[in-house]
């Protein structure tokens, strides 16, 4: 291979490291943040893996970037919101069906008052 395919080779590689580096970043720490919760939630709080609907890592613009949302089984109309960052804390709820919007904390059968 001649010299220059080298360079052009190493090039372009550098590249698309460069470029790609973010995504990964992204995906990486989203992954990082939906296991501390999971391990959170089955291992200090006590729940199942039958009783958690979904866990998702979400990147977002403000402060933090980072953060968990967490939807259960039994309630399927609440998406709670969890901190990853030092300690794992259930920051935020939030009713995604308009059908449960009267619904009060108290009503919530997965809020953690103790954050």
């Amino acid at each position: 291979m001649p010299k220059f395919h080298k360079v052009y080779l190493i090039i372009t590689i550098f590249i698309i490291v460069i470029l790609l580096s973010p995504f990964i970043y992204l995906e990486v720490n989203k992954n990082i943040y939906e296991n501390r919760v999971t391990n959170y939630l089955l291992e200090e709080r006590g729940y199942n893996a039958e009783e958690i609907a979904s866990v998702e890592g979400v990147f977002g613009f403000k402060m933090p970037k980072f953060y968990t949302t967490v939807t259960f089984e039994d309630e399927p109309y609440v998406k709670y919101t969890y901190f990853a960052h030092n300690e794992v804390l259930q920051f935020n709820y939030e009713i995604i069906d308009e059908e449960h919007e009267g619904i009060t904390k108290e009503d919530l059968k997965n809020y953690d008052p103790s954050g």
